[in-house]
């Protein structure tokens, strides 16, 4: 490993790119969060096995379907499990018997060694919304989103301490191409940021274009032997494993990258309306992906997921924040925890069309729920709006600043002698106050967690500059973000090798907007 990482920082203008590494401007990023503190868990020991022994049934039963995909059912056959037409029974204990070989903590390599995260165990790493054709701002409002946009969102991914992910799908840029916009937004991930990020995955090719760039990035060796890529494959909910998703998650699987393998449930439309049986089709769905990947490639990297919503009953719409979803949510940590599985969930979630008061609580139960259900990979942490339709520019910010209250809850609570604060407490003694004491004094700095956007001055203090409220600070600290930006480093041959084989792979199919 050591080796291969030394070949590829040694290749063309490695002398240039060290001189400007030297001098650039360094962005703080904290360290993704190693949780002190416990997990919530909903769910008791005969409760789990109740929805353990129904997954099974599901899967022996029921069965799942894998459409479109012949290799998948020889896959299936070969493995024992009994196919008829493209509908795939799978013996009780056989799912999971092949789930046993995923790895459980991976490390996924940045181009910055310093930005890498550990996904698994008691580790959370943020990374910010994907997947919105509109971005929304306090200025152009509700638009279609443009490359100028994503690339935005890549350098406020870069520039926010407590986001450890660039993501992928930061928002869909409708001015390229679908065919052609995944080498663009690659491009922006490798040389806007050198935080991790994702591959594509719309097309299975689309994921060989991302492990081609990403050897080009890290050297072929190191990615064959590293993961340097995680990668969102939805199943269709219920049971149904496309072609287009599976044949992504072949390249990926193949390749050493890791692949997030994730039930679409949106409670009482692609689940049942009961927790239970929700999170009984989650389990069945997860472990037959999961069970496929390693069938690809055993010990390939995967993470368990669950995306999860409720549906309003009256006007059919998702619904977000809700007691259901935190429920569903806890018992799928425990699942996966019993799987022993990095589990992704949870987000910034919102059905609100604007950064407001319904926005605010949606949101920060949402957080809150994926904080304590033990989640190691949690995609949308920041800039989710309208039920997934939309990123916002000034919810980005918002949501990304709060995410530094994570930080500070997943430490804990220290009880060592100075945390103890006897000296204090006799130094200030009845009647006094804190604030000169020398307690106070060495800690004041660190001693509470503190927003970099929200505003706590007098009232009066407040009108004279103009009684802002907080999507006015968060349309100013988008603007300030941005205007001192920096782009990271990167040796000039990489980056000419990257350049050259986005303008080859475009060159050689025309435009396709569908």
């Amino acid at each position: 490993m050591a080796e291969a990482e030394t070949r590829r920082r040694s290749r063309g203008g490695g002398g240039a790119a060290r001189r400007a590494e030297r001098t650039a401007v360094s962005v703080e990023t904290a360290k993704y969060i190693q949780r002190n503190i416990p997990n919530f868990e909903i769910l008791n020991e005969e409760a789990i096995e109740i929805i353990e022994t129904n997954a099974e049934t599901v899967l022996a039963e029921i069965g799942v379907n894998f459409v479109n995909n012949p290799a998948a059912l020889d896959r299936w056959r070969e493995a024992g499990a009994e196919i008829t037409g493209e509908r795939v029974r799978i013996p009780r204990g056989l799912a999971r018997k092949l789930c046993s070989t995923a790895p459980s903590t991976f490390t996924q390599h940045a181009r910055n060694p310093d930005r890498a995260v550990e996904i698994g165990g008691r580790n959370l790493v943020l990374a910010p919304v994907y997947g919105p054709p509109f971005v929304h701002d306090a200025m152009g409002g509700r638009r279609y989103a443009t490359m100028a946009d994503f690339e935005k969102f890549v350098k406020l991914g870069y520039m926010s301490k407590w986001l450890h992910h660039s993501g992928g799908t930061v928002c869909e840029p409708t001015d390229i191409p679908v065919n052609k916009r995944h080498l663009d937004m690659l491009m922006a991930h490798m040389t806007l940021s050198d935080k991790p990020f994702m591959g594509s995955v719309t097309e299975p090719s689309r994921a060989q274009d991302s492990v081609d760039m990403c050897e080009i990035l890290f050297g072929k060796d190191f990615v064959q032997d590293n993961t340097v890529m995680t990668s969102l494959i939805n199943i269709n909910s219920p049971m149904t494993f496309d072609d287009v998703m599976m044949g992504a998650l072949e390249v990926y699987a193949r390749n050493n990258q890791a692949c997030i393998v994730s039930p679409f449930i949106v409670g009482g439309a692609m689940a049942p309306v009961s927790v239970a049986g929700t999170l009984t089709q989650v389990l069945a769905e997860v472990m037959a992906g999961i069970a496929y990947s390693q069938l690809v490639r055993p010990g390939a990297p995967v993470i368990f997921g669950a995306f999860v919503t409720s549906i309003d009953m009256n006007s059919g719409a998702p619904t977000f924040g809700t007691p259901e979803a935190s429920q569903i949510t806890y018992g799928a940590g425990q699942l996966a925890r019993r799987m022993g599985l990095p589990f992704r969930s949870a987000g910034s979630f919102t059905g609100s069309k604007l950064p407001d008061a319904q926005a605010a609580y949606e949101t920060a139960n949402s957080l809150n729920m994926g904080l304590l259900s033990g989640v190691n990979f949690m995609l949308h942490a920041c800039g989710w709006l309208e039920g997934g339709l939309v990123a916002s520019f000034e919810k980005f910010v918002m949501d990304a600043d709060q995410l530094g209250a994570l930080h500070k809850m997943a430490k804990g609570i220290s009880f060592d002698e100075e945390a103890q604060a006897m000296g204090a407490i006799a130094e200030v003694g009845p009647g006094g106050h804190y604030l000169g004491c020398a307690h106070t004094q060495a800690h004041f700095k660190s001693a509470f967690w503190r927003s970099d956007l929200f505003d706590f001055k007098p009232y009066e203090t407040w009108s004279e500059e103009g009684a802002r409220d907080t999507m006015a600070l968060a349309t100013e600290r988008v603007q300030r973000l941005i205007d001192t930006y920096q782009q990271p480093p990167l040796d000039q041959g990489i980056h000419e090798a990257l350049t050259d084989y986005v303008a080859r792979k475009k060159a050689s199919m025309p435009d396709a907007f569908m």
